[in-house]
């Protein structure tokens, strides 16, 4: 039986929290799954880690002291595609939203169940870094816009656009289903899983970064529609 690539080495994940009970506690669960963890209690100190280690993924706190989870999210950023978890005490939406749209590729909120949080890194994991499964390797959709999913990226009016490992995802979902309409639940559970098909603020966020990328006008969209109320086709290129 062949081992999948998934599982052929140990994941270190780095865990940033400036309260030293929460932090010790979230690493104890993820050792205890096989996890190899690394800790860091300030921004600074997270920034140094994830140069130097190069962690597989990284919880972040957002209330930390000096720089917040905000500030270290985006100096992560800057120069890494790690994948990050932030936690956070508020049930704000506009927090959520934010920690989104700075590039975090999942939050919760605390108090949060371990096994949850646990649930949560895999699914991140398995996301990010499993292949999707490729019919053909470079697509064209009309003259403006090309898929190359070998490579994982776009061409978009002569300008290659990458796209980061949850955009590529949706994408090849959405154009592998090329005028059908996938409903919001069945997007989310194709790109993050089952546990995410209740959670629409992600689809809405992730539709909204590939526009940006893939149309000329966002707003007025001709490859990614909505369906109100039902979920999102890619158009049917393939039959003009």
């Amino acid at each position: 039986m062949t081992k999948s690539p998934w599982t052929e080495r140990t994941r270190t994940v780095l865990v940033v929290d400036d309260e030293q009970r929460i932090a010790e506690a979230v690493a104890m669960n993820l050792e205890l799954e096989g996890y190899q963890v690394l800790t860091a209690s300030r921004g600074p100190e997270a920034l140094e880690k994830v140069t130097q280690h190069i962690p597989d993924l990284v919880i972040l706190d957002v209330m930390m002291p000096a720089m917040d989870g905000f500030e270290t999210l985006q100096h992560i950023r800057e120069q890494s595609t790690t994948p990050v978890i932030m936690l956070t005490v508020r049930g704000d939406e506009g927090d959520k939203v934010r920690c989104l749209e700075l590039g975090a590729d999942d939050y919760m909120t605390k108090p949060f169940s371990p096994k949850e949080l646990v649930s949560r890194v895999r699914a991140v994991l398995r996301r990010t870094e499993m292949p999707s499964p490729v019919p053909k390797t470079e697509v064209r959709v009309d003259d403006e816009l090309s898929i190359d999913f070998n490579r994982r990226n776009a061409v978009v009016r002569g300008k290659e656009v990458h796209l980061r490992p949850t955009e590529f995802k949706l994408l090849y979902h959405l154009v592998s289903n090329a005028g059908r309409v996938l409903t919001h639940e069945t997007l989310l559970r194709r790109v993050w899983g089952y546990e995410y098909r209740d959670e629409d603020q992600y689809l809405w966020l992730y539709i909204t970064y590939l526009r940006r990328k893939l149309e000329t006008d966002p707003k007025h969209p001709r490859y990614i529609i909505g369906e109100r109320g039902i979920g999102y086709r890619f158009v049917d290129f393939e039959r003009k």
